[in-house]
């Protein structure tokens, strides 16, 4: 018989909270189609080698039923400097900080040997007392002791930078992670939604749903810009787009994420379960199953359910990652680009040490690394990026990362005032079909001495080059 009307109508608020024991979970791991948040695949970067291959084992276990949305690409594709940005930020601040309590342990020390000295010198009966102090707790000794601490800290925090075999700048240069994830999805990734679709879905999100607190994504709610607030409502609308497009009988979607926020997780009845109202909404509009875990239970269930080699250690970084995980910021993601660059002076001798780095000498480029004028900059910020981009110089700690390109190749010019490259001389890299030059960069080359040029325009072409088979 049946359910009665209200039964069926409220399942989903009426089932038990899901866990990873229930008798329906085998069915996910076996068939379903398994979305990996962007979170998920940046995590990648936070875990180390040894784990991280044995993840990315695993998931080749299910790589035939992997499938990317296409706003989980960008996030992911965008985010993954940012998480080693933040890694890299994280620990030299806790170095810091660690060496700015070691100096107020020395402080407080000297400053409680004084109190106790200002006292004997009232009080003691036995001059030799205040002596005896004095040595115990001299400021030689005081160093000596804290020296102690001072270097097993830093031999910890040292270990957790070094030991670490991804950096910013790798991963800009050669990134060993996104090849790998690249062949695990295959072509299984979202076309990017159009203009007018985008337009749609972010209204939705930002005028209906969110004012009433409809899941997932509303926390989001007032970030920067409607789109950065509705990542999580453009996944969701992408996944239930291609669950509708699965064939009947197979409409299981497994989707994992870091992201336990109360936007995608009801805590009001004391225990943590997915928003029966998405699991609902997703049955109504795409007759398809939902089910929702985080990393270390998904990982948990690849091992349990399809045998895959993970070891102890392994699920120990899984769980911890996924515990402290945090997307990065705007601040970790931030670039120079050529709008920002005509605003924002280089600080330091940076420039300088570019100009160096790069081979120019003539002091016509020498002058227009301390220029303060716009366009002088965007040249300072272009070659610092380039030198960085190129391995030509050490890169500091504080600088950031520089995303403007000088020239490049393809059929149409990136920008309307771009120029052809056949406008400069015959012999020149540039000149060639199918090249543009950046505006600011052809005014730079037409004003540079000719052994500056040939360098400015071989840098140009490596950067180019470099850019290209990043693409590739």
């Amino acid at each position: 018989m049946e359910d009665p009307v209200l039964l069926r109508r409220f399942h989903a608020w009426l089932r038990p909270v899901p866990s990873p024991q229930d008798a329906a979970r085998l069915a996910f791991f076996q068939d379903a189609l398994i979305i990996l948040d962007a979170n998920v695949l940046l995590s990648l970067y936070e875990y180390t080698a040894e784990s991280r291959d044995e993840v990315l084992m695993a998931l080749g276990q299910v790589s035939g039923r992997l499938w990317m949305p296409y706003q989980v690409g960008l996030e992911f594709v965008r985010g993954r400097r940012g998480v080693l940005e933040s890694r890299k930020r994280v620990l030299n601040d806790a170095a810091k900080s660690v060496n700015a309590k070691l100096i107020a342990a020395r402080t407080a020390i000297i400053s409680a040997k004084e109190t106790v000295r200002s006292q004997l010198q009232k009080y003691a009966r036995v001059p030799g007392e205040i002596d005896a102090l004095e040595q115990l707790v001299s400021e030689a000794a005081v160093e000596e002791h804290l020296a102690v601490y001072r270097d097993a800290f830093k031999s910890h925090l040292d270990m957790l930078r070094n030991g670490h075999d991804l950096t910013p700048v790798n991963v800009d240069s050669a990134d060993p992670i996104l090849p790998q994830v690249a062949e695990l999805y295959g072509s299984r990734v979202g076309d990017q939604p159009d203009d007018q679709l985008l337009q749609r879905r972010l209204d939705e999100a930002v005028a209906f749903r969110f004012p009433n607190q409809i899941p997932p994504g509303f926390k989001d709610f007032g970030k920067e810009t409607p789109l950065k607030a509705a990542g999580d409502f453009l996944i969701w609308e992408e996944v239930i787009e291609h669950a509708i497009a699965l064939p009947e009988g197979k409409r299981r979607v497994l989707f994992v994420s870091n992201d336990v926020k109360e936007d995608w997780y009801d805590t009001s009845n004391g225990k943590r379960r997915p928003w029966p109202s998405l699991l609902d909404e997703f049955q109504r509009r795409a007759d398809a199953e939902l089910r929702l875990e985080t990393p270390p239970d998904f990982y948990a269930g690849v091992g349990e359910y399809l045998n895959a080699d993970l070891g102890d250690d392994t699920y120990e970084e899984i769980r911890r990652v996924s515990e402290t995980f945090t997307p990065p910021t705007q601040d970790d993601i931030a670039v120079v680009t050529a709008m920002t660059a005509v605003k924002v002076a280089p600080f330091g001798d940076l420039a300088i040490t570019a100009y160096r780095s790069a081979g120019l000498s003539s002091p016509v480029m020498r002058s227009t690394m301390g220029s303060v004028e716009p366009a002088d900059r965007l040249v300072q910020w272009w070659l610092i990026g380039v030198t960085a981009q190129l391995q030509r110089r050490e890169v500091t700690e504080e600088e950031p990362r520089v995303d403007i390109v000088a020239a490049t190749r393809g059929s149409e010019a990136p920008a309307p005032d771009w120029k052809p490259g056949t406008e400069l001389p015959s012999g020149e890299w540039i000149y060639r079909e199918s090249s543009w030059i950046a505006p600011w960069f052809f005014t730079l080359l037409r004003a540079a001495p000719p052994a500056d040029r040939v360098v400015l325009s071989a840098l140009a072409s490596e950067q180019a080059a470099e850019n290209q088979r990043s693409a590739d």
